[in-house]
């Protein structure tokens, strides 16, 4: 099936109704029969015509995209219309007649395999090259490490001193349990009800997708800003992205996109608000080694490794308890404003009948940004020393650079960003990110960044069992991100743009 979105320059006329067209589609030279429907756009102006071919067609010149024109008969006059149409699956459960085109290839986004440890990066790559080249945008291919390759999608402003516009997303997704969910986590299942279940439909591939269809938008309705946009599509995000924006934010190609501020990812809201979040933990993630007399395990023994990792297991447990009875207890906190800690590792030993002689537990700490990091440091030693002897620590992650983004009104990056959200009467709750994400490589060299997913009256479900998004709160938010380009593309010359 084919499809395409017409921009109308009014609505029908009185009287007029739904009715099959004929089109002629260029380079094509067999007239297609169409039938089409309209709708309204409730936050933009003008309307649009949804039309769905009633039979195939196979482009020519190599192309998945052409250019066709209408008018529409019997209306008060004609109206001469051109624009682009690109191919829809057959297949119910992808692509049912009647999907909106943005639906359409957000699920042909969900269903490239770019899951860990093995993600397909290459297919995502193209995939995104050809979004660049239906769009008109310049790509650029950054390889920062070995297989490992940023995607630069770019909008070039019309005022090139000014510093850019950053949308950042990630490309991969994490690991599945196959069994525990109801629809294949990659097929990108839509039920009856209008949810779309896979994996990254939440984190983050609808962000993805949700920046190019706004671009895709606003080009089409003849607009440019003052600003650049940049699109970044980088890899590795989910586990810890040492090999992506980590390495990325060091390349000279990165300087060159005169990041001025970045948008990245956030987290869904269960409420009619939307969560943004201007600073985030930072990830420690810790390794406690005990050492201590071994021997047959039928024996009293004293000073064993056991005895001692139990002491500081114990001390960190306790700091654990206080936290969570901190969260608990001031309605204002949220979790990503106190510090969490969980034991996610126990090893040691070789036999039931030998007592080890070293023995080591790994914690996963998210130190809140207030937190004073080199006394938070001193006080991990402080555990292992009242432990005993022969209890060390060491890092396997060590976050030490947490920034904040400025939310007040004095900033002009964040004044604008919610006056979108206040001239939409939406709600905004800002927040600090309880785990990690990309913003921290952008903030660490300078970039403001706000974490920002517009997901709201949705469960969190990114890395759950049964990962899902209702279309129509992903639609909601391309027009959401439609609203919010302009805006921030469109702020004046600040000091830091000289």
């Amino acid at each position: 099936m084919w499809g395409c979105l017409v921009p109308l320059s009014r609505p029908p006329g009185s009287g007029e109704t739904l009715m099959s067209q004929s089109w002629l589609v260029s380079p094509l030279a067999t007239p297609a029969s169409f039938t089409v429907r309209y709708f309204r756009s409730t936050r933009h102006a003008g309307w649009r015509w949804y039309c769905s071919m009633e039979r195939p067609l196979t482009p020519t010149h190599g192309s998945s995209w052409a250019h066709c024109s209408c008018c529409h008969r019997e209306a008060t006059g004609l109206w001469h219309l051109t624009s682009q149409f690109s191919r829809h699956s057959t297949m119910a459960s992808k692509g049912p007649e009647g999907e909106h085109p943005s639906v359409t290839l957000f699920r042909q986004y969900l269903r490239i395999h770019t899951v860990q440890p093995e993600p397909d990066y290459g297919a995502a790559v193209a995939f995104l090259e050809e979004r660049a080249h239906q769009l008109g945008l310049d790509c650029q291919k950054v390889e920062v490490a070995p297989g490992r390759v940023v995607t630069v999608l770019t909008w070039p402003g019309t005022n090139p001193t000014l510093s850019s516009l950053l949308l950042n997303s990630h490309t991969d997704v994490v690991p599945v349990f196959k069994e525990h969910w109801s629809h294949d986590p990659f097929e990108a299942f839509k039920d009856a009800e209008g949810y779309i279940y896979a994996r990254g439909a939440q984190d983050m591939k609808c962000v993805s997708i949700q920046y190019l269809e706004a671009v895709r938008r606003l080009k089409a309705e003849g607009h440019r800003f003052p600003r650049t946009i940049h699109m970044t599509f980088v890899p590795d995000e989910e586990i810890g992205g040492h090999q992506g924006m980590e390495l990325f934010v060091q390349q000279p190609e990165f300087q060159a996109l005169k990041a001025g501020f970045a948008l990245d990812e956030g987290l869904a809201n269960p409420t009619d608000a939307f969560t943004v979040f201007y600073s985030e933990r930072s990830p420690w993630w810790v390794r406690i080694t005990s050492t201590g007399k071994p021997g047959h395990g039928s024996r009293f023994i004293e000073d064993t490794a056991a005895e001692k990792l139990h002491n500081v297991v114990s001390s960190i447990l306790a700091f654990r308890e206080k936290e969570r009875q901190r969260l608990q207890s001031n309605p204002h906190l949220t979790l990503g404003a106190v510090t969490s800690v969980n034991l996610t590792k126990l090893e040691g030993g070789v036999a039931y009948n030998v007592v080890p002689a070293t023995m080591s537990a790994s914690f996963d700490f998210r130190v809140a940004p207030d937190v004073d990091l080199k006394a938070f440091e001193e006080q991990l030693q402080g555990w292992c020393q009242a432990a005993g002897e022969g209890v060390t620590f060491e890092f396997a992650q060590k976050w030490t650079s947490p920034q904040v983004t400025r939310t007040d009104n004095s900033d002009p990056w964040w004044e604008a960003f919610s006056r979108v959200f206040k001239d939409m009467n939406l709600t905004l709750e800002p927040q600090i990110f309880p785990a990690a994400t990309d913003s921290r490589y952008l903030r660490a060299v300078g970039v403001p960044a706000l974490g920002f997913s517009p997901i709201n009256h949705t469960p969190v479900l990114l890395h759950d069992h049964d990962e899902r998004l209702h279309e129509a709160v992903f639609l909601r938010g391309v027009d959401i991100y439609t609203r919010l380009l302009p805006a921030l593309a469109s702020i004046p010359a600040l000091p830091c743009d000289s």
